[in-house]
């Protein structure tokens, strides 16, 4: 029962304290070397991604989500190109003519276009982007004890503009990037690979999370779960083609949908792709995503207007966002 409350309880609202695992164990009722041993071993079973920090999109550096029209026969070989760089972080198969959907990160955007651009290069394939306008609602937490994803935490929050880290920040960041160590003091640890002075440099990371997580920036930190092997393997992304003076009312809407797991509105990709409001669903049964997106589509009003329903296939590549390489925040 232990281990699935290590799963289940602590994927948001992480300790910021300088031995948080202790205060895992103590909350758990058993000895840190058990935590840290158990969610080595969830990690290594392919249950958990890593313990770490997810920060809003946009937030820092730049992202974007991209689609790209792949003819089946080359599927295998094109997701493996788009995979093998280290700034794509999610790569999926899709039912839709555009039939893999992958997430690009970059220091800046000017960098996130070279990356796309290489891709197009690669892969001899036009690559559509469809960067996030608004953020309504984004977690991908699961209650694991409910056998369904999280209940939306808040309504919709208008994606602000990404603030000018400076050189430490960067380097804190990219130290982020892998994850938490699994260690009695981790953020000594961050502080560390950041070049930070010892001594100080626990107390700045810990300070810059506090701020970056009220400020927004951050979304959470907590055990990120890989929610396929838990089960959640009937997952779909609905889109609509709504007036653009609609979407922030119905965007605000599906945000507190239970079952939603994902909601904003992103760029079109004219004229090839129109949709510019999207959710997402994660269910453990196909029958069970259609209706409750059918449900969600009428209550909102939604079911008149173009839509789209995308239900994933093959996963390719799931890892936490990378935007900084050392290169570029050392140099």
């Amino acid at each position: 029962m232990s281990e699935r409350k290590v799963l289940n309880e602590f994927q948001r609202d992480f300790p910021l304290v300088p031995m948080p695992y202790a205060a895992l164990a103590c909350a758990l009722g058993r000895p840190e070397p058990w935590v840290l041993a158990t969610l080595r071993r969830l990690i290594d079973d392919g249950l958990v991604s890593r313990v770490g920090v997810i920060f809003r999109p946009g937030s820092v550096g730049a992202s974007t989500l991209a689609a790209i029209a792949v003819p089946p026969s080359r599927l295998a070989s094109v997701a493996r190109s788009v995979s093998a760089h280290a700034g794509v972080n999610h790569n999926y198969e899709r039912e839709h003519r555009f039939n893999l959907w992958f997430v690009a990160n970059a220091a800046g955007r000017a960098e996130l276009a070279g990356l796309l651009a290489r891709i197009e290069r690669e892969t001899v394939l036009p690559v559509l982007a469809m960067p996030l306008v608004t953020e309504y609602h984004i977690d991908l937490g699961f209650d694991l004890d409910n056998g369904k994803p999280s209940a939306p935490l808040a309504a919709a929050t208008a994606k602000g503009a990404s603030p000018a880290l400076d050189a430490t920040q960067r380097r804190v960041v990219a130290a982020l990037q892998e994850g938490l160590p699994l260690s009695s003091r981790p953020y000594a640890e961050i502080a560390e690979r950041a070049g930070l002075p010892r001594g100080e440099g626990e107390a700045r990371v810990l300070a810059e999370l506090r701020a970056w997580r009220d400020q927004g920036i951050v979304k959470r930190i907590g055990v990120i779960v890989r929610h396929r092997p838990l089960g959640f393997v009937a997952n779909a992304m609905a889109v609509w083609d709504l007036p653009d003076a609609d979407t922030d009312a119905a965007g605000r809407a599906l945000a507190l949908e239970a079952g939603v797991t994902l909601c904003y509105r992103r760029a079109r990709a004219l004229p090839a792709w129109p949709y510019n409001l999207y959710c997402m669903i994660h269910g453990r049964e196909r029958e069970e995503v259609d209706a409750r997106l059918d449900a969600i589509a009428a209550h909102a009003g939604l079911a008149r207007h173009p839509h789209a329903r995308l239900f994933s296939r093959t996963e390719f590549k799931q890892r936490g966002a990378r935007h900084f390489e050392t290169a570029v925040v050392d140099g």
